[in-house]
């Protein structure tokens, strides 16, 4: 259903269609068609008296000459106004109208020019100004409708009243004194015209911006009154409840669904501030003074608060309050919206229990798993290691049979209990990575040469193809990768029936490590597309007559899966069904640099002379760990320094201050007070200043950028190198004679 547009629009309608340049011209066409048989009556008067004192012949051409004026005009406006209902240029009918309204000014002068120099009419010249002012008066009367039209009648007729004294002027005939005066008239004729012109014009202008302003008033009454019936029929059939308060703070006005949550009415809460209704014993005192300042102060408040209801209910209320505040700026009414919030309060609380019971359900059942594989995995070595033993004895063929099967079933067994053990890990978050420093080449080779026997006791083909650019040394959990990289190679051993097993090793440098990119690739049974999604799940093969004819728990890899995340890279795979599988670890490892010759040859190449400039420098080493305070101390044991040591930031700025040390290598993270915080406190002091270096695990350029604003000098990363350390101290070591700095 479509909205009635409403009579004030209709008004600002129909008034700018009114005042358009084409609603102007338009008028002005239809009024000088409508108004041709009154402007005639003029015409007609002047014809009959030039007829009557110039005789009927000259009459009769005045009223023809005029009319021919006022026809051709009429009837190219009454063309001008069809055309224009058809769509036509409005700029093209103004040209075409200002064209005519030059011709009909053109007749009117002429016979202008015929009463002037008639026999009889001729010997007073001010029926000829009279009817000149006239036709003036008439062609300024447009000047709000069609501007152009009604300034070329003027300059025509104005032309006409010059000319006709300048001829008189000069006539033989001519009495000074008589010519002087009748110019004198009809300049004060003219200036008559001209100031009633003004006055109609002006009138026209003022009416037309009053009718403007008055339209627009009323348009925005109405749109105000329509926003505010909606917004009283918003604020009276909200759910939630509105309370509009008076400027002292008592309640004006609620909605049904104050009365609803709280219980009391409208008449029950006028004449109250809510907080005497509302506000309990367990109402927090300071979010009620939160919601009084924020009133006072004019700003707005958004918070929760517990409420107690007409019934002695306590409730939890969502408040949106918004002062609102008069031109002096002083608070004049305030509008609060609540909404209650106690069942979702409720049901976060309960919904936070029911995970915290889960999380620690799931816990006990992971550790519970964790406790049982070790007891089990603990007796069923023995069973491997006794079948081992009776293996290297004297049996039969049978017998053989029997221990083999037995050997066969408790490794199998075994696996899988050690698969169990592991997620069980994961699940708990008991998995612990261990990330050293090893050659990833030889790592990833030895894992290949170990699966070599069973790839070739099914006839396969296992190749490990390492590109030539792969760094000697990295940082990672060796064990976990090499953990990894055996689950895949073993299923695809065990999916593929003849081919070939393929394993690609790359790098990617990568900030300030590598990418590493492992590829397991098979010629296997595949995998469907439609699985290809599931062979990561716990406890799944592509399908169950996998299960049923390879065997296996499915958890191998779930567990490559998740030791992949934890060590922040991620496992793809891709297949196609009968013509093998793909799978590809892309996993972030840490660079580590090339080994450097041993500490005390770093010294012996610095030479004597260098040394000398750290003799006597006095070194403090903020470091709450033990042991890395034991690392530096046996680092710095053989140069000539004085080393001291504190254990907190708070030691750090009294050691600093009553040492007075040269250099400080500070700890970012200590107890009592923080590295940077202890940094900005010495800055801060009247104490001699010294170099001061930041020791932290954390490279991010937050965290120099951090140092820096602190007022630090340096940054060095852990874990430490004894000849980084070394170096940096004779970068930051005082200029001493006859020694020079690194």
């Amino acid at each position: 259903m479509r909205d009635t547009p409403s009579p004030t629009v209709d008004r600002l309608a129909d008034y700018e269609r009114h005042f358009s340049p084409e609603g102007l011209l338009k008028r002005y066409a239809r009024g000088r068609v409508r108004h041709f048989s009154g402007r005639q009556i003029l015409t007609l008067t002047g014809g009959v008296v030039v007829g009557a004192t110039n005789g009927l012949e000259i009459g009769l051409l005045a009223v023809g000459i005029a009319l021919l004026g006022e026809v051709l005009d009429c009837l190219c406006l009454f063309w001008i106004l069809k055309r224009l209902a058809a769509g036509r240029s409005c700029r093209w009918a103004r040209a075409v109208s200002t064209l005519t309204a030059f011709l009909q000014a053109c007749t009117i002068s002429a016979c202008v020019f015929l009463a002037w120099f008639g026999s009889e009419s001729g010997v007073s010249p001010l029926f000829a100004t009279a009817f000149l002012a006239g036709a003036a008066i008439n062609a300024g009367l447009v000047m709000p409708f069609h501007k152009l039209a009604a300034v070329v009648r003027l300059a025509v007729y104005s032309l006409t009243a010059v000319g006709l004294y300048a001829i008189d002027f000069f006539g033989p005939e001519t009495v000074l004194n008589t010519w002087l005066l009748d110019a004198v008239g009809t300049a004060l004729l003219a200036y008559m015209v001209a100031l009633f012109l003004q006055f109609v014009n002006w009138g026209f202008r003022d009416n037309r911006n009053t009718t403007l302003a008055l339209t627009k008033q009323s348009l925005a009454l109405v749109r105000h009154q329509k926003e505010a019936h909606q917004l009283s029929l918003v604020a009276r059939n909200a759910h939630d409840s509105v309370i509009v308060s008076n400027g002292d703070g008592t309640i004006a006005w609620v909605n049904e669904a104050f009365t609803r949550i709280t219980g009391y009415t409208l008449s029950e809460a006028q004449g109250h501030s809510p907080g005497e209704l509302l506000n309990g014993a367990q109402t927090d005192p300071a979010t009620i003074a939160s919601i009084q300042s924020a009133i006072q102060n004019g700003q707005p408040f958004r918070g929760e608060v517990q409420n107690v209801t007409k019934s002695g209910a306590n409730i939890w209320v969502e408040t949106n309050l918004v002062p609102i505040l008069d031109e002096a700026g002083n608070v004049e009414m305030s509008v609060a919206v609540e909404r209650d919030v106690t069942e979702a309060r409720n049901y976060a609380r309960d919904l936070k229990a029911a995970r915290d019971a889960a999380e620690d359900g799931a816990r006990t059942k992971a550790e519970f798993l964790a406790t049982m594989s070790h007891e089990i995995r603990t007796p069923m070595n023995g069973v491997v290691g006794m079948t081992d033993l009776l293996l290297e004895t004297d049996l039969d063929k049978d017998q053989r049979v029997y221990a083999d099967t037995i050997k066969s079933s408790a490794k199998a067994l075994l696996t899988i209990i050690n698969d169990v053990l592991d997620l069980s890990k994961l699940d708990a978050h008991q998995m612990a990575l261990d990330p050293v420093e090893f050659d990833l080449r030889q790592c990833c080779e030895d894992t290949v040469r170990l699966m070599w026997p069973e790839a070739k006791s099914k006839g396969l083909a296992l190749s490990f193809n390492p590109i030539p650019s792969i760094p000697s040394q990295i940082r990672g959990d060796d064990g976990r990768l090499r953990q990894v990289l055996l689950n895949l190679i073993g299923n695809a051993i065990k999916f593929t029936h003849e081919g070939e097993i393929t394993v690609t090793l790359s790098t990617d440098r990568w900030e300030n490590g590598y990418i590493l990119t492992l590829v397991v690739a098979d010629t296997g049974i595949g995998i469907a597309k439609e699985n290809l999604d599931h062979v990561f799940d716990r406890f799944s093969q592509a399908d169950a007559a996998t299960t049923r004819h390879y065997g296996g728990t499915g958890l191998g890899l779930t567990i490559s899966l998740e030791l992949v995340r934890m060590m922040g890279g991620e496992i793809a795979v891709q297949s196609v069904l009968g013509k093998g599988s793909r799978f590809t670890v892309t996993l972030p490892v840490d660079h580590v640099e090339e080994d450097q010759p041993e500490w005390r040859e770093n010294l012996l190449k610095l030479g004597s002379t260098n040394l000398c400039a750290l003799k006597g420098m006095k070194i403090l080493v903020a470091e709450d760990n033990k042991v890395n305070r034991l690392v530096i101390k046996k680092f710095l044991a053989a140069l000539p320094v004085d080393l001291r040591f504190s254990h907190d930031g708070q030691q750090t700025v009294k050691m600093a201050s009553e040492f007075k040390p040269d250099l400080i290598f500070m700890d970012m993270s200590m107890p009592v007070m923080g590295g940077l915080e202890a940094t900005r406190v010495i800055r801060d002091s009247p104490m001699e200043q010294p170099i001061i270096i930041a020791l932290t695990a954390n490279t991010f350029g937050s965290d120099k950028t951090a140092c820096r604003q602190a007022g630090m000098n340096d940054f060095m990363s852990k874990p430490l190198r004894r000849a980084d350390l070394i170096s940096r101290l004779l970068v930051h070591a005082p200029r001493r004679e006859g020694c020079t700095k690194q």
